[in-house]
């Protein structure tokens, strides 16, 4: 293991941060609270914003893929065993804590891939939402409780869930706090693709290996493009479109893109 992921999978309570031996530029984050299904403690809010920092400071990330430990939950949601007594002031401030999680996630610059190797419930599916692509393990099971315990989803669920899917069926599954297959979520679009364990991890990766390949500016400018296009309207959207599109046709890569393509090679991209 390279010295970088040494030192981060040490600094680290709740995470493991691994790069990839055969690809460039694919990193991994794993939540590490398998005895606890991967819920989310406030240990683990604070050991995602500082680690998804460092990583941004990085100059070879190209692909981050977000995944859990063992095989039976990707992550349950908060911890409530530590939630329970806790203060509404000290709720608050875990909160606060959580959706500067999610809020790195979203603003990551490059394409963020949810690995759901279980359970993703609550916070753990809002989690997965706040990825651009989900994939998930063929037993995995997805669901937002929330009502079922007096609260609503908090860090992006009721906004990010109908945005997925159809918005009736979103409501459907908030307002009766049910769990759904992985199949099901693959038939309405809320995961791209559903494998068995065996061959999870290598599919998984070989989408970020594909994605990492590319040109970097290519991936932040369509990252860009669409989801800062998605939240307004379609005039608006196309000039976010065309200043992202001038931002790569200008650039040194552009032009590297289409020498290798006429040389017949790969692209040695200088993200510039």
């Amino acid at each position: 293991m390279k010295q970088y992921e040494t030192l981060l999978a040490e600094q680290y309570e709740t995470l493991l941060i691994n790069q990839d031996e055969h690809s460039k530029g694919v990193y991994t984050i794993t939540l590490n609270r398998p005895d606890s299904m991967n819920a989310m403690n406030t240990q683990m809010g604070l050991d995602l914003v500082n680690s998804i920092q460092e990583l941004k400071e990085k100059d070879d990330v190209r692909v981050l893929i977000i995944t859990a430990s063992g095989e039976k939950s990707f992550c349950v949601g908060a911890d409530l065993k530590e939630r329970n007594g806790m203060t509404n002031k000290d709720w608050k401030k875990q909160h606060d804590i959580f959706e500067n999680a999610f809020k790195e996630i979203r603003d990551f610059p490059y394409p963020v891939i949810a690995a759901i190797n279980g359970y993703a419930l609550g916070g753990g599916l809002e989690m997965a939402l706040s990825c651009d692509l989900r994939y998930s393990v063929a037993h995995g099971k997805l669901g937002l409780p929330e009502a079922k315990i007096g609260i609503i989803p908090g860090v992006g669920g009721t906004q990010n869930l109908p945005r997925a899917i159809p918005v009736g069926i979103a409501k459907e599954y908030l307002f009766r706090g049910n769990q759904m297959s992985a199949e099901r979520a693959k038939e309405l679009g809320l995961v791209n693709d559903v494998f068995n364990q065996e061959e999870f991890k290598e599919n998984t990766l070989s989408v970020a290996k594909e994605i990492a390949q590319n040109a970097p500016l290519s991936l932040r400018a369509l990252k860009e493009s669409v989801n800062n296009g998605m939240q307004t309207d379609l005039h608006t959207a196309l000039t976010i479109e065309i200043n992202n599109y001038y931002k790569t046709a200008n650039s040194e890569d552009r032009q590297e893109g289409i020498l290798a393509f006429n040389e017949k090679r790969q692209p040695n991209w200088k993200n510039n």
